[in-house]
């Protein structure tokens, strides 16, 4: 039985890698080729997260692990960063996301939620006509 390989649109996680930025960009979805194309994309911010991602991947190559902690949530998830873990804000905390092969041309702001999950349960006094005259006790 042969191990069957990972691909994204026909390539492997090294092919990819050892693309250019350019070249990458046309295997990504069209809203996230859009992003990456436009020129007010690469703004001072995800310049600076850009580079502090490199050196974090520098440094796993090093065998040291670094977390980068950001709030930018539409940075689009590059080949390059397979292996990193990257703490994102959602509003209220940063949730630490581990970039995988699968997450690639994903956003960050897809895997850190930034709203809780509503759980009901009995309704409330007042919340309906027939609660305004239960006993309370």
């Amino acid at each position: 039985m042969s191990k069957r390989l990972t691909t994204y649109r026909g390539k492997t996680l090294r092919e990819l890698q050892e693309l250019s930025l350019d070249e990458v960009v046309e295997f990504f979805p069209a809203r996230q080729r859009r992003s990456l194309t436009r020129p007010d994309y690469w703004n001072h911010e995800r310049k600076k997260l850009l580079n502090k991602l490199k050196k974090a991947k520098q440094a796993m190559d090093q065998g040291r692990q670094i977390v980068v902690k950001t709030h930018i949530r539409d940075f689009v998830i590059l080949p390059e960063f397979v292996g990193l873990t990257v703490e994102v804000y959602n509003g209220q905390a940063f949730s630490p996301i581990e970039v995988t092969f699968d997450k690639i041309g994903n956003y960050f702001g897809e895997f850190s939620h930034a709203r809780k999950v509503v759980k009901h349960s009995a309704p409330g006094i007042g919340a309906t006509r027939s609660s305004m005259f239960v006993p309370l006790k």
